[in-house]
């Protein structure tokens, strides 16, 4: 089977055409992909850049007041060295469990989610007497942080079609005989009940959907509630009326603005001289060969315009359609040795209702065998990164090469195989990206 990029051609004729296609935009000048003027793209950055406070929503349990403070670096939309924590337990079969954690001093607990929010509103003025800060039982023995993914370029991303990743799953599974497979997580549409589509946002693939993903952050790390996610997380210390982000004058909601402004930004660029140097072209070959191209895949395209995705509700235009672009990853869930054996939360992700809706292709079974895997991570911008992996815990590039176990095991083997000279050149190619 021909490759193109690393990307198994059979993938869909886009692959085929990849060479000719044009280029994605890149840059970190906060300017517009072309899907919206600069005018309309500065006024989304602004919602997304806002302060939140309390008369707005905030809380009562929250990680952040924007979404610029998680997602900044280098600019609005990128990652952070920001992490958020999540905990729960396994059952007597070995099976995970979500904590319960109590609040008010045990007269309330929190269930239905392993995110731990790391500040409340209360005890306040208002509430002086009231004790909501949540903390973590003894009896949640399974704990992790994740820091926060990048967002910029994931407009081209959400514009992938789904057969393509069910396609370059199957590919890179028969091409490694079993030895690296990533798994397609089909995850619920929340803007149209009943849907599903192939996850590729957050570090457990759980969202399809940028205006999913904005709900979902716009509840569970600010505790905005919205029309995708319209129950608090408690109503204790809650003075203001649901939900809490509500249409302006535009008829959009700030969940609008903030997946509108996503989907126009412009995709990492690298470092253009690092990469024309001959120790980097030399690093890229290398990479290669050695086998990390198979998840880190270098290239991939979106499907034409006029494409309905995500149940119909959003038609991808022609400033999306029919681009390339170089995320260095495949966007599948792979078992690396890294994973942390929590299972994402089906409430927490898509609503306290999301049980009463009936999900097409949507299998409970395919969530409890991600616990211990993780999203590729993208590489792309992994220059401007100074915490690395799901959980940062890998402060170099070395470091992180180096913890690839599972699936990565025979990979991270030939890396270690190489000349020192040559080790040193891909880390050279990583630094480019």
């Amino acid at each position: 089977m021909k490759l193109l990029f690393g990307v198994p051609a059979l993938a869909l004729a886009v692959y085929v055409f990849a060479s000719t296609l044009p280029e994605a935009p890149t840059g970190f000048d906060n300017k517009t992909n072309g899907l919206v003027d600069d005018a309309t793209h500065a006024a989304d950055q602004a919602k997304f850049d806002e302060i939140e406070n309390v008369p707005d929503g905030l809380g009562p349990l929250y990680n952040g007041q924007s979404c610029r403070e998680c997602h900044q670096n280098p600019t609005s939309g990128g990652s952070s060295q920001v992490s958020e924590l999540r905990v729960g337990h396994s059952d007597p079969k070995g099976k995970f469990q979500d904590p319960e954690i109590p609040i008010n001093r045990g007269a309330e607990i929190i269930k239905g989610r392993n995110l731990v929010n790391d500040r409340a509103i209360c005890p306040n003025a208002a509430f002086p007497g009231t004790e909501i800060q949540e903390r973590v039982p003894d009896s949640e023995r399974i704990r992790t942080f994740r820091v926060s993914v990048n967002l910029l370029g994931d407009g081209f991303v959400e514009a992938v079609s789904d057969q393509t990743f069910v396609e370059l799953a199957k590919e890179q599974c028969k091409k490694n005989h079993n030895k690296i497979c990533g798994q397609v997580l089909y995850v619920p549409i929340v803007e149209a009940p009943g849907t599903t589509g192939v996850g590729r946002f957050g570090w457990k693939d759980q969202h399809a959907s940028l205006l999913s993903f904005s709900g979902d952050a716009y509840l569970n790390e600010m505790g905005i509630t919205n029309r995708l996610q319209p129950d608090e997380v408690t109503n204790l210390c809650n003075t203001v009326s649901e939900p809490n982000d509500t249409p302006g004058p535009d008829g959009l909601g700030d969940i609008d603005h903030f997946a509108r402004f996503l989907r126009a930004t412009e995709a990492p660029a690298r470092d253009d001289q690092l990469a024309t140097t001959p120790k980097a072209r030399q690093g890229a070959e290398l990479f290669d060969k050695v086998g990390c191209i198979q998840c880190h895949v270098q290239t991939l395209t979106t499907a034409s315009a006029g494409t309905k995705i995500n149940g119909g509700t959003f038609t991808i235009s022609g400033a999306l359609a029919e681009k390339q672009f170089h995320p260095y990853g495949d966007f599948l869930l792979h078992n690396v040795g890294t994973g942390d054996g929590i299972v994402q939360s089906m409430t927490e992700h898509y609503g306290k209702k999301m049980y009463q809706i009936t999900w097409r292709n949507l299998s409970i079974p395919a969530y409890e065998s991600t616990a211990n895997k993780i999203r590729t991570a993208p590489l792309w911008g992994v220059r401007l990164h100074s915490r690395l992996m799901h959980d940062g815990a890998s402060v170099t590039l070395l470091d992180a090469i180096l913890r690839h176990r599972g699936e990565a095991e025979h990979v991270t083997e030939k890396f270690q195989k190489l000349k020192p000279s040559e080790k040193e050149a891909l880390l050279e190619f990583l630094r480019s990206l």
